[in-house]
């Protein structure tokens, strides 16, 4: 008789077609769906459903209130639905509010509750430094496994990296190299030809710094004037940068696709990628422009894990004074592109160095199998 595979219940709280789902959904299209399933509880008012996906490769989702509505009727659906489905495996992605989700999977019988550590803070964020300082306690006693995306994510949350399990934010590295045909497809389809393309895909919000990014723009197309600004992504602040590129008369300089699901061809569109966070827990876009061999930019504030391909990737500050730091770099990075080489040749091919560091989705998928079916015994 065929053993039924084992169920691994995913609290990730908010979709906004962020990072944290990205790298869930990249674990769950590779792991073997025979031995591991996956089952998902999200908030029932989501921008992104990915109910279609995940009832087509066997698992379910729950849609259940916001936790930021009614804390109190978000631990109770936890609940009941660990209790009713007997999960034994709960595996939640909410950092320090992650209280909210293990505390009733605890009561309700799950064995193992593991808490995902996706991201890190600044000193400015007072009100959410003070969550993690309020919170983390509570949180990490009712985790009984440690999981982060990077050492530096581990010790923001747990206080420490030691016995916490480190799961990459792995991709399909081949899905990402480099291609031509997209390139120019892409370029001709938004009226981009003959641009040097500065590329940045992330949540419109104050984690990923846009601010300073439209900055160093402002200053660089004076530098090249063939300089075309592309973002890619959706979030609370979007309405604020897109009337400070108009206010600054930019308007004609850059290009905003909002949310989109080619996301791995556009790293061929773009001949940069500007990264300027003011914290990440590692940054899945890095490791996906570095795949596709794509220079990349980033601030000081990203661990350094993130810099996978040292030929490609620099981290640089994100002070008034470093702006003609990340020009100087980017028009480096032009010259060698368009001036010296001309031509694209050495973007071609799969950049191995990812897969060798860890970041090759179909091996870390196995790693995460072989650690559930470790923790089913339990």
């Amino acid at each position: 008789m065929e053993s039924k595979p084992i169920r691994i219940l995913h609290i990730i709280g908010i979709l906004v077609g962020g990072g944290v789902e990205t790298v869930v959904m990249n674990y769950y299209k590779n792991i073997d769906h025979s031995k591991i399933q996956f089952d998902f509880v999200v908030h029932d008012n989501d921008k992104v459903d990915i109910t279609d996906i995940v009832e087509k490769m066997g698992g379910k989702v729950y849609k259940i209130p916001a936790y930021y509505k009614n804390i109190f009727g978000f631990m109770h659906s936890i609940y009941n639905i660990v209790r009713e489905n007997k999960y034994n495996i709960v595996h939640c992605h909410m950092t320090t509010l992650g209280i909210f989700s293990l505390l009733p999977s605890w009561i309700a019988g799950a064995k193992v509750r593991i808490l995902h550590g996706h991201s890190t803070t600044v000193k400015s964020e007072t009100k959410r430094n003070l969550m993690k300082l309020v919170l983390r306690p509570f949180s990490t006693f009712v985790a009984n496994r440690q999981f982060a995306c990077s050492k530096m994510a581990a010790c923001w949350l747990f206080g420490t990296n030691k016995n916490v399990e480190i799961i990459n934010n792995a991709i399909d590295v081949e899905k990402f190299q480099f291609n031509e045909e997209y390139r120019t497809k892409l370029r001709e389809e938004l009226g981009l030809e003959n641009k040097f393309i500065i590329g940045h895909i992330g949540r419109f919000m104050y984690q990923k710094n846009h601010e300073y990014l439209i900055q160093v723009f402002q200053n660089l197309v004076h530098k090249i004037p063939s300089a075309h600004l592309v973002l890619v992504g959706d979030g609370p602040l979007r309405e604020n940068i897109l009337q400070k590129i108009e206010s600054l008369g930019l308007s004609t300089r850059v290009t905003y696709l909002g949310l989109r699901k080619d996301v791995h061809k556009l790293y061929s569109l773009f001949d940069v990628f500007y990264f300027p966070s003011w914290y990440e827990g590692l940054g899945i876009v890095a490791i996906e422009a570095q795949a596709a061999k794509l220079p990349i930019l980033m601030s000081n504030f990203v661990p350094d894990e993130a810099v996978v391909d040292g030929t490609l990737a620099k981290k640089l500050n994100i002070t008034e004074n470093d702006i003609n730091l990340w020009i100087n770099e980017t028009e480096r990075i032009y010259e060698y592109i368009y001036q010296k080489s001309n031509n694209l040749i050495s973007r071609i091919g799969v950049n191995d160095i990812i897969s060798r560091n860890g970041y090759d989705i179909h091996k870390e998928a196995k790693h995460l199998e072989e650690l559930y079916c470790e923790y089913s015994k339990s």
